[in-house]
């Protein structure tokens, strides 16, 4: 159809070269349709076209909504269980957490120990493979709850009395 392919290529009837109304009068003309007829076509294509843009972005919308409802609920669940945690010491002190954290204070890299890793420690000695060399401190141990990170303190450090 004529009026498509000219809605494809200008979504108006091209106000902008000023050649609109020869636009629409050549249209009108090739159609057999009054001007007006041809204006009133184009404000309906560029209104359903606006609405169908529309519809999508509003689908796109919901399921954004959805997710992120979705996630709020998950995070609202991990969040009571979290109170939960606090709220009970001596359970918190009877669970066995997966893995044991460290933090090395010099560089504070973060890593997680097994007992594999245990097991290869004692049988190179005790010396740590970690990239600084054997005369690097040892790591602190951090639990896996914990809400802040250690940072290696000078008023941390106990004074001799």
């Amino acid at each position: 159809m004529l009026l498509e392919e000219t809605f494809k290529e200008h979504s108006t009837l091209n106000p902008v070269s000023g050649n609109s109304l020869k636009q629409k009068l050549a249209l009108a003309k090739q159609l057999n349709l009054r001007p007006r007829q041809v204006e009133v076509w184009f404000q309906n294509r560029r209104a359903r076209t606006k609405l169908k843009q529309t519809e999508v972005d509003c689908e796109y919308l919901k399921r954004c909504c959805e997710n992120l409802t979705d996630e709020n609920r998950r995070l609202q669940k991990e969040v009571q269980e979290l109170r939960a945690l606090k709220l009970s010491p001596q359970l918190y002190m009877h669970m066995n957490p997966p893995t044991t954290l460290t933090m090395c204070p010099s560089c504070e890299r973060v890593s997680s120990s097994s007992a594999a890793a245990s097991v290869a420690a004692a049988s190179n000695g005790g010396l740590s493979r970690h990239p600084v060399g054997p005369n690097h401190q040892r790591p602190i141990p951090i639990s896996p709850w914990a809400t802040l990170p250690i940072h290696n303190r000078p008023f941390d450090v106990p004074t001799s009395r």
